[in-house]
Order: C-alpha cells, then sequence, then structure tokens
C-alpha cells in the first residue's frame, strides 16, 4: 500500500463490519471491495484514500503505531486500546450506529447483589474467605479503572475464553463485564446487569493519527471530506424539508403568517417563491419551503393548514452541510497543539 495515500482501517469482524460499509455508502463515499477475501479496498468517491480491514480489536493499536492514518471503531475498543499519551484521537464520537454498553453482569441467583456497591461488599467478604472475586472481561484495562474508582479493589481477572456469557455457569468465573446490545443474551444465560453496572456507553467512532495527518496536507484533504460528508449525513438524520402551497397578497405577507411560530419556521427562517398558477387559477400562490426537526413534523404541517397551505409534501434530506464541518475545525484544533 502506497503510504503517501490516506490508509482507513475499518473492521472486518465483528457487528460494526457490514454497519460500516452501509454507512460509508450512505455518506457516499462508499467502500469498493472486489472479494470479500481481499483485505484491501478503495473508496473510488476519494482518489489517494485506501482502506484496510483489521480486526476490531487491532484497529486502534495500529492507527497508534502508525500503520493506518484513521480507523473506524468501538468507542470502548478505544478506550481500552489506546496509547494513554499517543498520537490517536477521536474525530467522530458517535457515527450513529453501533450503540451498545460495557456492563457488569453478576449471577441471577445473587439476590443480595444489585450494585456496584454491593459487589465491593461481597468482593470483601469472599477475600476474607481466602479468595478473589474473579471477573471475565476482555476489557481489562476499563475494568480496573471502573472497580477501583468505585472502591472495588479485591478482584481477579481471568482470560476470556469463548463465549463470556457462560463463564459462571461453567465455574471459571463469578462475574463477567462485557459487551450488549439488548441484554437478551444475557438473561438467556441467567445474568443480570447492576442498577449502575454500565462501564461505557460505546458506539462507533472514527479515530485518526494526528501526527501523520499533521504531517501530510493530502491525508488531511482527504480527511475534511470525510468528516465533511460524515457530519453532513448524521446532520441530516435530524430533520425534514417541508413544501407547502400558500395563498397571499405577498412573500412578506405569507412569511408573517409563517413566522408566528418560530419554534418550526425552519433553520433560518422559510424560503418562499412565487408559483406561477395554471391558467385560471385565482389570487397569488407562493411556495414554502420549511427545514424542521423530524419531532416537530406534525405540528409544522398543522400549522401550514391552519394558514391556508395545501400541496404539504415531506423530504429528507441525505445531506446538510453547515457553514463550516465542526469536527474538522475540531481536528484541526487539535493539530495547533501537537
Amino acid at each position: 500500500m502506497d503510504r503517501d495515500n490516506l490508509s482507513l482501517a475499518v473492521p472486518s469482524n465483528s457487528e460494526l463490519h457490514e454497519p460500516t460499509l452501509r454507512f460509508f455508502e450512505s455518506c457516499n463515499i462508499a467502500i469498493s471491495r472486489p472479494s470479500s477475501r481481499r483485505y484491501t479496498a478503495e473508496i473510488p468517491a476519494l482518489p489517494g484514500a485506501a482502506v484496510v480491514f483489521q480486526r476490531s480489536a487491532d484497529i486502534t493499536s495500529k492507527i497508534d503505531e502508525g500503520s493506518a492514518d484513521l480507523g473506524v471503531v468501538g468507542l470502548e475498543r478505544y478506550y481500552e486500546s489506546r496509547m494513554e499519551d499517543g498520537d490517536t484521537i477521536v474525530l467522530v464520537e458517535n457515527m450513529g450506529y453501533g450503540q451498545c454498553e460495557l456492563v457488569i453482569a453478576v449471577p441471577d441467583s445473587w439476590i443480595d447483589v444489585s450494585s456496584v456497591a454491593d459487589l465491593a461488599d461481597l468482593s470483601a467478604q469472599m477475600r476474607e474467605q481466602g479468595r478473589e472475586l474473579r471477573v471475565c472481561t476482555k476489557y481489562n484495562r476499563l475494568v480496573k479503572q471502573f472497580f477501583y474508582s468505585k472502591g472495588l479493589n479485591y478482584f481477579c481477572l481471568v482470560d476470556a475464553s469463548g463465549a463470556l456469557e457462560a463463564a459462571p455457569a461453567m465455574g471459571y468465573a463469578d462475574i463477567i463485564v462485557d459487551i450488549t446490545a439488548t441484554g437478551v443474551t444475557l438473561r438467556e444465560n441467567r445474568l443480570k446487569t447492576l442498577t449502575d453496572g454500565v462501564i461505557v456507553r460505546s458506539q462507533a467512532c472514527l479515530v485518526g493519527n494526528r501526527r501523520l495527518l499533521k504531517q501530510s496536507a493530502l491525508k488531511l484533504d482527504i480527511t475534511r471530506r470525510i468528516l465533511e460528508m460524515i457530519e453532513a449525513r448524521r446532520q441530516a438524520g435530524g430533520y425534514y424539508s417541508i413544501t407547502a402551497n400558500i395563498r397571499g397578497s405577498s412573500e412578506d405577507a405569507v412569511a408573517k403568517h409563517v413566522t408566528a411560530r418560530p419554534e418550526i419556521a425552519g433553520i433560518q427562517g422559510p424560503t418562499i417563491a412565487k408559483v406561477f398558477g395554471k391558467r385560471g387559477s385565482e389570487g397569488n400562490w407562493y411556495a414554502v419551503t420549511l427545514v424542521i426537526e423530524k419531532a416537530r413534523l406534525i405540528e409544522a404541517v398543522e400549522h401550514l393548514r391552519g394558514i391556508g397551505g395545501s400541496g404539504i409534501t415531506v423530504a429528507s434530506p441525505n445531506y446538510m452541510f453547515g457553514a463550516t464541518c465542526q469536527s474538522y475545525q475540531k481536528l484541526l484544533a487539535e493539530l495547533d497543539k501537537a
């Protein structure tokens, strides 16, 4: 792979693989992979960018060491694997998919253990009896940090082998700390989560090596384009574009009625244009277009109807670009610190 190109690491396994490919396609920067057996690909819309498929658990370390410039990874994986004083930083914290939680799960039969404080008391009792609370997990760093911060000091970590949910039933661990999206698998294995036992709320994020990006104008420009498309796609997901025809004496008169409800009058305000009606149509008609939050759709429709609106259509924008790309501006600020 040409090291002058920007290298993007994408999960080759785990639940993030297919959603990542779909997400990049929805952002108009689709990843083209000729064969599922190939571990490299390209992004036709971004000349100078190359994709490499890596195990999710390895992506953060690959970026830390400089083998890749950018990478898509679960936020919990990033926190677990990153170098404390390394060059890897988060560029987009929430890509909008891959939501899950890293949780503490204990056997259902532990009826007296429902919180981390209860678990700390139990671990102290075990210690007095001559043994440690055994915790099976793949997230050693995060578990240690969380447990120590909660005053849970007596435990030992057990290497994960196969499905973690089976560890307590098989007898080689007392509890587990693992990722869950719905909790169904935990419940099916007679495990329950603690009321305050969420260690990390995670989702897919985009991370990058700021040292490598700062050294290459080409890589930085490609990163800007990626961030622009991701941010515009994510921003557009929260809005509808509504168009209605309204009769009025002038644009100003129509605008006055529309903006009587400023909270549903568009981001900056309505766009109003004269409609050149068909022969025989009566009065002056104007097309009013608003971009509103999705949660306010019915309010906006009712308001437009109330001021004489008809032919109301609703569309979902694919992208919404702001005056600047906030995530790119944040990256530039990080590079100034480096």
